[in-house]
């Protein structure tokens, strides 16, 4: 199955981008006047990876900066751990297949993630394009970063 914005429940990646916008819960959301400031943040990880290895990952390399959503590749965005780190986060989650990612291009691709997935980067492909889906374009702030086997990388709308 492949999960994309606004399926399965999972918030449209350009949800929230204007005051007529509505949550997955049918509510109205009124404009973040910070969102220009928050980042997106994509995932890289293995199958099975626990909430609280995601969460230490992408708040040791986040600080105490806003995330807008986090960002990974369909496979990985079903998994328990990743939808609970979500949850703790308190971001919604926006996934992409393997094909979408492999067709960004980005600064550090890994043969391995290629061999694996489909695709040599999963990162800083899912900030990127998740950046694009919903400030129209943007550009790595932070490049892929693994901790604990957690690969982060962020993105910022281009202005």
């Amino acid at each position: 199955m492949t999960i994309r914005p606004g399926d399965s429940g999972y918030p449209r990646a350009d949800a929230g981008t204007d005051s007529s916008s509505r949550s997955a819960l049918g509510r109205e959301q009124q404009p973040d006047p910070e969102a220009d400031t928050a980042l997106v943040v994509g995932v890289g990880l293995r199958p099975g990876t626990p909430m609280r290895s995601i969460v230490r990952a992408v708040q040791e390399i986040m600080g105490d900066r806003r995330i807008r959503l986090i960002a990974t590749v369909d496979r990985r965005a079903v998994e328990l751990g990743f939808q609970q780190a979500a949850d703790e986060l308190q971001v919604p989650i926006v996934a992409f297949t393997p094909d979408e990612l492999a067709a960004v291009e980005v600064p550090n691709p890994a043969e391995r993630t290629a061999i694996a997935l489909a695709t040599p980067s999963v990162a800083e492909a899912a900030a990127l394009l998740a950046c694009e889906s919903v400030c129209g374009g943007g550009h790595l702030v932070i490049t892929k970063t693994v901790i604990e086997g957690v690969t982060i990388a962020a993105a910022t709308r281009d202005c």
